[in-house]
């Protein structure tokens, strides 16, 4: 077992139209303002920015995030990492039905190796507190989007 590697799968249903879902996500610089772990994200170019995340656990990791595919009509905006994690994230947008009325299902991805001295140096015996703090930044970024979407 590679200590290092995580993947997470989060699955999140939001009652909004799928396109007012993608253009929430696709705006990162925005992400503190709806999303309290993601301590900043500043733009470095069109295509690149630099992010800030700490959720309950005590450490904050440092990551630069490149887009690999922004894709409007499927819904997907993926990025390469690279920092404190070194891999890559992926959001996918859907209708949940035929109507933009029925809501969205957005549907999180990330395959990571963490590259941090302190999370290698404790990941065999702290591993399943990562994927918990990851857990708690993905239900408080869920509520976050609800919210910032003025929905449920």
């Amino acid at each position: 077992m590679n200590w290092f590697r995580y993947r997470f799968h989060s699955v999140w249903e939001i009652d909004a139209p799928p396109d007012d879902v993608y253009a929430v996500l696709s705006r990162a610089e925005e992400y503190p303002q709806w999303w309290p772990q993601v301590r900043a994200a500043v733009p470095l170019d069109d295509d690149t920015g630099r992010a800030s995340i700490r959720s309950f656990l005590p450490y904050e990791l440092h990551v630069i995030a490149a887009t690999r595919r922004a894709d409007r009509s499927a819904g997907v905006l993926e990025v390469a990492l690279h920092g404190d994690l070194e891999g890559w994230a992926r959001w996918t947008v859907t209708g949940r039905g035929l109507r933009a009325a029925d809501g969205t299902r957005a549907v999180y991805d990330q395959e990571v190796e963490v590259s941090k001295p302190l999370m290698r140096w404790l990941a065999p015996v702290a591993r399943p507190l990562f994927r918990a703090n990851h857990a708690a930044m993905m239900r408080a970024g869920r509520r976050g989007l609800a919210a910032r979407l003025g929905t449920r």
